[in-house]
């Protein structure tokens, strides 16, 4: 059975010291949910939480000896050189970084990074040694005109273009989040989350073979909240969500963990 996976995208909020605030407050709360810790030893579930990259070494420091995973929002696909504002696999894995975010849908379509360019980031954190979270998902204009799937299909071939089964296997996590439903208080149904997700496990399945298929967590992300976690996290084909506002307060985001039991 696959495990569940609790993420929370902290975009550009929470600065160090709000940072050290929240951790703080949820390992506490984490020590005080036995279902939780429990499971979290058990290996049945994870939580992680991706700071700012100012915000990475105040939150490894807070959350002291629990099992909280700590990933980055975005890295360069070379290790060094003249690449002013960006940082490398080595750099986050010096600090202890396990986990980054590849290819969220606002690096997609506001700073505009092509798919080419994402494939070359999971090959490097890969490589590195980290786990690439790598977000797939579709515009309103997309759904609307039946393109959601040939749209889905593209970002997971050209994205992780020339791995091999034994790259991709237990080493990707895939995040489906439509990207009209991100930040807009608009959720796509439980049901409709779980067709696109199966649709995932079938590409996978496609691409990389059935065991594959079989272990790869899909999460599901977009306006998740702690009242519609459960729905969403009950289907067959979602392993975890991948959650934005709502995980910015601990209390919040212990709430959709503890959805995950």
């Amino acid at each position: 059975m696959r495990k569940k996976f609790i993420a929370g995208n902290w975009k550009m909020f929470n600065a160090p010291a709000a940072t050290t605030e929240f951790m703080n407050a949820f390992t506490v709360s984490l020590k005080n949910e036995k279902g939780v810790t429990a499971s979290l030893s058990d290996g049945k579930v994870e939580i992680a939480v991706f700071p700012p990259f100012v915000s990475l070494p105040a939150a490894i420091k807070a959350k002291d000896t629990t099992k909280v995973i700590i990933g980055a929002q975005n890295v360069h696909w070379e290790e060094n050189g003249a690449f002013t504002g960006e940082v490398s696999v080595p750099m986050l894995k010096e600090i202890g970084c396990t986990h980054t975010i590849i290819g969220h849908s606002e690096r997609r379509h506001i700073f505009r990074e092509t798919d080419e360019e994402l494939n070359k980031k999971i090959k490097a954190v890969l490589k590195g040694g980290l786990t690439p979270v790598f977000c797939v998902g579709e515009l309103l204009s997309d759904r609307e005109s039946g393109k959601t799937f040939s749209v889905i299909k593209t970002q997971l071939v050209e994205g992780l273009k020339d791995l091999s089964s034994a790259d991709f296997t237990e080493k990707v996590i895939i995040a489906y989040e439509p990207v009209w439903a991100i930040g807009t208080g608009k959720t796509a149904s439980s049901e409709d989350a779980q067709e696109v997700c199966n649709f995932i496990r079938n590409e996978i399945k496609t691409l990389f073979g059935e065991t594959a298929a079989d272990e790869v967590l899909v999460l599901y992300g977009g306006s998740v909240k702690p009242t519609n976690a459960a729905s969403i996290l009950s289907q067959r084909d979602i392993d975890g969500v991948l959650v934005g506002g709502a995980s910015l307060k601990p209390d919040s985001f212990m709430e959709i963990t503890k959805a995950a039991l």
